[in-house]
């Protein structure tokens, strides 16, 4: 790997920790040469912009998570199973990928909006699709009740499930797979006891 790609990723890596920790508009092309070592302009030798610096970390971060989900919608098995697979690799991107996910969350609602960010809202659309084919099979096969309205619960789950990463923090009380087992307990059974 050449010193340029090095320190193209140096960037990448910099950028991503201040982007999550402070947000897109008050994290400065500045701050992060500062952090490289490096001069303000010397940043624009390996990106035309601050834009393409999280166009970058997006664009990289929705594509691995579009190519998860589509292997797990693939897999086989039932659409409660894959439902499952879905939300249990969700926890573990947010345990292994907490800045990515953070900045996809505080980021993307705005920047769907603007140019240069339109795989943001397309990668979106897919992501739903997949996850509304599993429930929506489930309803079909009998394994989800069928009164409850696909995109309500998809949007439900997803908020649940990605929102946690704004308080989960890895190493403490509890793990990636912890928080599947007892989001997926509760997502099935509720919270009520046989007597309730």
């Amino acid at each position: 790997m050449g010193d340029g790609s090095e320190r193209r990723d140096q960037i990448i890596v910099i950028a991503r920790r201040l982007i999550a920790a402070r947000g897109y508009s008050a994290t400065t092309v500045r701050d992060i040469a500062d952090e490289a070592g490096i001069l303000s302009g010397s940043l624009y030798h390996h990106f035309a912009s601050k834009e393409a610096v999280l166009q970058e970390i997006l664009h990289g971060f929705q594509h691995d998570t579009l190519s998860a989900f589509e292997r797990i919608a693939a897999s086989g098995g039932s659409a409660r199973a894959r439902l499952d697979q879905l939300i249990e690799h969700a926890f573990l991107t947010i345990e292994q990928r907490p800045d990515d996910v953070r900045i996809y969350q505080n980021e993307t609602g705005f920047l769907m909006t603007q140019p240069g960010f339109e795989f943001l809202a397309d990668g979106a659309v897919r992501i739903e699709e997949l996850w509304l084919e599993q429930i929506m099979e489930g309803q079909a096969t009998g394994v989800f009740r069928d009164t409850i309205d696909p995109r309500l619960a998809f949007r439900f789950i997803r908020d649940a499930v990605w929102s946690t990463v704004f308080w989960f923090r890895p190493g403490g009380s509890h793990t990636a797979a912890s928080i599947s087992e007892n989001y997926l307990d509760l997502l099935h059974h509720g919270m009520l006891t046989v007597e309730g």
